[in-house]
Formats: structure tokens, C-alpha cells, sequence
């Protein structure tokens, strides 16, 4: 009676389509592994969606730092901070961090592993926070590359030994930064800190003064002190700053019937 193969399932996401399909093709020869490419961010998504109803999803997924990140002209272009973000599913392209993040937060029994063209403390940090479970130079062996992906299996998390003071050095500075924020932000009033979640929702001067009951003016005074607090110039700092110290959106408010408590009544007025 032979004995059963743990079989590992592994998903190659990278826009290089040579590249992919050269590594999947390799990944392919073990014996003990299942492997799919898939050319975008929204794609991956789909992938692992159909896998998972289908009762087979992936267990590791390899990522290519820079998917997405192109020049206008259609070409790589030097890589630098991003912000990370949680993509929609199947909804535009994602670049391989924030798809690293989606992947985090719909699928969190997914392994995630970077591939990367270069070190660089700042992203690999950046990809550590949002979810990755390896940081693999795409140039190294296949050796190598199975070990990451059997023990990220076993939550271990792999980095280059060179990357490890600059990505802990890294990771000092956001815990610094995200301190000073929160500190920043503990030094609104109650007031404030309700116009800087709406700030974070997106809404403008008029929606926050509709939504809070204040005059436009009296916004417009609230987001000046906001901005004065914080030290920013503009709205769009102020969101990084309060993002970076947890602080989340306004609660959407959900559209009210006709007639319930709490709707205006114009004085005078008579039951029809």
C-alpha cells in the first residue's frame, strides 16, 4: 500500500510571463508540489476565490515585488515606498504588497512569500506588515525557494541575513512614527478626532457638517485646528497621519425612511 504525498499547493503571481511560467514549470518537478500562475493582482484574487470554492485552495503564494509598478511607458521603474492597501477583489490592477495585504485579510490561511529583483529594507519591511511570510531574491536557487516555502508552511518567516538589521531598522521607525501619531491625535478634542474620521472617510466640508449637524463654518474651523495639531498642511497628510495612529473611517450612516424619530418636523406643521 503506498503511502500518501502531502501535496503543497502553490500560486506564482508575477506580470513577467516568461519568468512565471519558467518557475511554475520548475516548482511543477517536485514531487510534492501543485503549482498555477496567474499574470496580475485581480487575477491571483480570482485564482484563489475558485480554489477555495472548489474545497483545494492554495497554501503558498510567491508574489512578485514589483507586479503592477510600471513606468507609463510600459517598463520597470525604480521602486520606492507605497502606501499599503487592502485591494477589492478582481477589482484593478494591485501592486504585489497590497495584494500581499488583500491576501492577508480575505485569506489569511494563505502563505505568502515576496520575490524581489533587489533588497530593500524598506519594502521588505513594508511587505512584513502587511502579511508576508518571506522576503526570496528572485535569482536564488530552487534549493533555496523550496526551503522558504516549506517553512513559511511551518510559520517561520524567511529573510535575507544582509536585509535584517535595515528591515529591523525599518520597522523601529514605523513603531516611532506610529507613537508620535497617536500622540498627535490624542491631543484633539473629542470633536476634532469625529471631523478627522470623516476626513478619513473622504468626506468633504459639507458632508461633515451634515453629518456631525455643524455649520459649514464651524467645519471649516474644526479642520484647520485638525491640521494645526497635527503639524500637516493639508487633508491628505492629516489621513496618513491618522491611518499610520489607527484611526479608522466614520461609520457610514445609514439613509433614514420618511417619517422615523428623529427626522426634522417644520413647527406648525399637521398630520396629513
Amino acid at each position: 500500500m503506498g503511502v500518501s504525498v502531502v501535496r503543497i499547493r502553490v500560486l506564482v503571481v508575477d506580470d513577467h510571463r516568461i519568468f512565471a511560467e519558467s518557475l511554475a514549470a520548475a516548482l511543477a518537478a517536485e514531487p510534492d508540489v501543485d503549482v498555477a500562475a496567474a499574470g496580475s493582482g485581480p487575477a491571483a484574487l480570482r485564482c484563489l476565490e475558485r480554489a477555495a470554492a472548489e474545497g483545494r485552495g492554495y497554501d503558498v503564494m510567491l508574489v512578485d515585488a514589483e507586479l503592477g509598478v510600471l513606468t507609463p511607458a510600459g517598463g520597470r521603474r525604480a521602486v520606492g515606498p507605497v502606501p499599503v492597501s487592502v485591494p477589492g477583489a478582481g477589482n484593478g490592477p494591485a501592486d504585489g504588497i497590497s495584494l500581499v495585504a488583500g491576501v492577508r485579510a480575505a485569506r489569511p490561511s494563505v502563505r505568502t512569500v515576496v520575490l524581489a529583483e533587489k533588497d530593500d529594507p524598506r519594502r521588505a519591511a513594508l511587505a512584513l506588515q502587511a502579511g508576508a511570510c518571506g522576503w526570496v531574491a528572485k535569482d536564488c536557487s530552487l534549493q533555496r525557494l523550496l526551503a522558504v516555502v516549506r517553512g513559511v508552511l511551518r510559520d517561520e518567516t524567511h529573510l535575507p541575513a544582509a536585509l535584517l538589521t535595515g528591515v529591523l531598522r525599518e520597522l523601529l521607525a514605523d513603531r516611532k512614527h506610529r507613537s508620535e501619531s497617536e500622540r498627535l491625535v490624542e491631543s484633539l478634542t473629542p470633536r476634532e478626532r469625529e471631523v478627522l474620521r470623516c476626513m478619513v472617510a473622504g468626506l468633504g466640508r459639507k458632508a461633515v457638517a451634515e453629518r456631525l449637524f455643524l455649520s459649514p463654518h464651524t467645519v471649516r474651523t474644526h479642520m484647520q485646528n485638525v491640521l494645526g495639531k497635527l503639524g500637516v498642511h493639508s487633508t491628505l497628510a492629516a489621513v496618513a497621519l491618522a491611518r499610520r495612529a489607527g484611526v479608522g473611517p466614520a461609520d457610514p450612516v445609514a439613509p433614514r425612511a420618511p417619517g422615523l424619530a428623529g427626522d426634522v418636523v417644520e413647527r406648525g406643521s399637521q398630520p396629513a
